[in-house]
């Protein structure tokens, strides 16, 4: 049987579009590279492809909609399985207008701040983090999304959410003051440019981010989760061996990726083997653990943060998230 698998382009997958990932036996693995919001091999817009249509057999998918779309219907068309393929800390994510007077999180408050779109996981994360650990309460920001939202959702009632103008870019919106500050994971090329052309208008809101980072790690012990696999929930019922192996399967490829950094060569970066040896030194020599005991209390703050933020419909616990099979990863 051909199952579809819809990946970004991360260096973790690599060994998945080189075929050196083999499936269990009967199983034949599609490999597709597929962007979000930039187009690769394949074609981009994984996310709403899968949302939409149940596109692919096996996605990666952004935990937020996930989880507000199984908060709306116990059968929602994909399970989860405890893969998480990209992660991000939301602190070193943001940057302000230099000329805003922001120096620390708590300037925030009553502030313009954009972002990609309300339920995308890293704001839903940035969000939660400035409440816990910062006393900025997210009702408190007003918020500017750069793109409709993946499933449509009633925003809180008394805060401010709004789109940003057709044709507008966030990132000459930064730049010219029309927004305060921006936090976005996966920038478009014309607001990347921006910000590159802006110099010293546009600083990032900690003058040393990796050390925020590593306070936060080393606070709570991970690396917070921004994309699970998910599978077609009809294919998980027909292939109940598939959910496991792809825990297996994806441990291998990033083993496999782990050994391109043995090379000196490796990346295009000068130091970048350096930078690799130094992170396992700061954090440790795996921040990237596939399971559920090793991301249960990442999984559980998140639902948390979703919760207080209207985006489910139903309580889930962290067990809810992913088919029988896998719990006891």
């Amino acid at each position: 049987m051909d199952i579809t698998i819809a990946l970004e382009r991360y260096e973790r997958h690599v060994p998945f579009f080189t075929g050196e990932i083999k499936a269990p036996a009967g199983i034949t693995l599609k490999p597709l590279e597929i962007g979000e919001t930039r187009p690769r091999r394949d074609g981009y817009d994984r996310h709403h492809r899968m949302l939409r249509d149940l596109e692919f057999d096996v996605c990666e998918m952004s935990l937020g909609s996930y989880v507000l779309g199984l908060s709306r219907d116990p059968g929602f068309g994909m399970v989860g399985v405890p893969v998480f393929p990209r992660r991000y800390f939301s602190m070193s994510q943001i940057y302000v207008n230099a000329a805003a007077g922001i120096k620390t999180p708590s300037d925030l408050v009553g502030r313009n701040v954009g972002i990609t779109a309300f339920q995308v996981t890293l704001s839903v994360l940035a969000k939660g983090d400035l409440k816990r650990d910062y006393g900025v309460r997210w009702q408190d920001v007003k918020w500017h999304c750069m793109r409709p939202e993946q499933l449509p959702i009633d925003f809180p009632e008394g805060v401010s959410v709004q789109r940003i103008p057709d044709g507008a870019d966030m990132g000459d919106m930064l730049v010219r003051g029309d927004i305060d500050a921006l936090i976005c994971p996966q920038r478009p090329e014309k607001t990347n440019q921006a910000l590159a052309a802006a110099g010293d208008k546009v600083r990032r809101l900690f003058a040393d981010p990796m050390a925020e980072d590593e306070r936060y790690f080393r606070k709570y012990g991970y690396f917070p989760v921004m994309h699970l696999l998910a599978v077609r929930r009809d294919v998980a019922e027909r292939l109940p061996e598939l959910a496991p192996a792809l825990i297996d399967m994806w441990e291998e490829s990033k083993r496999i990726a782990y050994d391109y950094y043995e090379d000196p060569a490796y990346p295009l970066l000068a130091w970048g083997w350096n930078a690799f040896q130094e992170q396992r030194g700061r954090l440790g020599p795996d921040i990237w653990p596939s399971g559920l005991a090793a991301n249960r209390d990442n999984l559980q703050m998140f639902l948390d943060y979703c919760d207080d933020q209207g985006l489910m419909e139903r309580p889930l616990a962290v067990d809810d998230l992913f088919i029988e099979a896998v719990r006891g990863s």
